[in-house]
């Protein structure tokens, strides 16, 4: 099914007849040096493959395992963060926020605001983000199905902003595990949005670590190319120099020297999906 077409920064499109999208960077910003760096290498990975790229960070992780583990920069020192790499590298940026009082200071820094999962039932935050007019990333959360997410959209389209992306990144299978329901991917593009599959979340293992999250990042490349298979908008995989010491998440990335080969794989699936004619 086509779906609606999303005019990001006026330079990159989302959804419609347009290729795939590609959503991309480290979970959290670890220093000003380390994010520009990121995005500097992704965005000319990027366009080596001929590839739409939008930079993903975070300035503040709030829902991490335990009260010990690194958050980010915070706020304040983040979001400048985001404004530099965006007025140096030239890239469009996705961001979540956790907070109401965050967005309007957030709104003209990034082109996308995402919903994380676990909010995407905060009616005053979805209200609040879709008030600005700017592109909204909803995340679906694990405990949905993607039936439930009409009334996500609905809530959305009642403030007249209609620059939707829907997310899905797995859902609870028991205890400290997700499992990808590729249903969910066709179900939610029915309801004439983009559809986004995040690879990387997808194959989290929530608390598997004790006072952390565990992953299996070996399972980051076959999942995202049965996403696309079936039909997706945009992939969103989070991207490390060196997955083992970062910050965040580390367990569910994929390394930076591996993304120009996930980048050609999901050109070859894309490619089959489109001549299949299928979904």
């Amino acid at each position: 099914m086509e779906t609606k077409e999303i005019f990001i920064n006026n330079k990159i499109r989302i959804g419609g007849d347009n290729r795939i999208v590609l959503i991309a960077g480290p979970c959290v910003i670890e220093s000003e040096r380390s994010t520009i760096e990121h995005a500097k290498k992704i965005k000319e990975i990027a366009e080596k493959n001929s590839i739409p790229f939008i930079f993903k960070t975070s300035y503040d992780k709030a829902n991490r395992t335990s009260v010990n583990s690194y958050r980010g920069p915070g706020f304040k020192k983040g979001i400048k963060i985001l404004e530099k790499i965006k007025n140096k590298i030239k890239v469009s940026i996705l961001s979540d926020v956790h907070e109401k009082d965050q967005v309007d200071k957030i709104k003209d820094i990034v082109d996308i605001i995402q919903i994380p999962a676990f909010l995407c039932r905060q009616t005053d935050l979805i209200l609040k983000v879709a008030e600005t007019k700017k592109a909204i990333n909803v995340k679906k959360g694990q405990f949905l199905s993607p039936n439930d997410m009409r009334h996500v959209i609905n809530k959305i389209e009642s403030t007249g902003n209609r620059k939707i992306i829907l997310t899905e990144r797995g859902v609870s299978f028991g205890y400290n595990n997700l499992v990808s329901d590729f249903r969910s991917l066709i179900i939610m593009r029915n309801f004439g949005y983009p559809v986004c599959f995040d690879a990387t979340h997808s194959v989290q293992l929530p608390g598997k670590a004790g006072d952390s999250s565990g992953g299996q990042s070996e399972f980051v490349f076959p999942l995202a190319m049965a996403a696309v298979s079936v039909g997706v908008d945009a992939i969103f995989v989070e991207v490390h120099e060196n997955p083992k010491k970062a910050l965040s998440d580390g367990a569910n990335m994929i390394p930076l020297n591996k993304l120009e080969k996930f980048i050609n794989s999901i050109k070859i699936f894309e490619k089959a999906h489109i001549q299949s004619g299928c979904c």
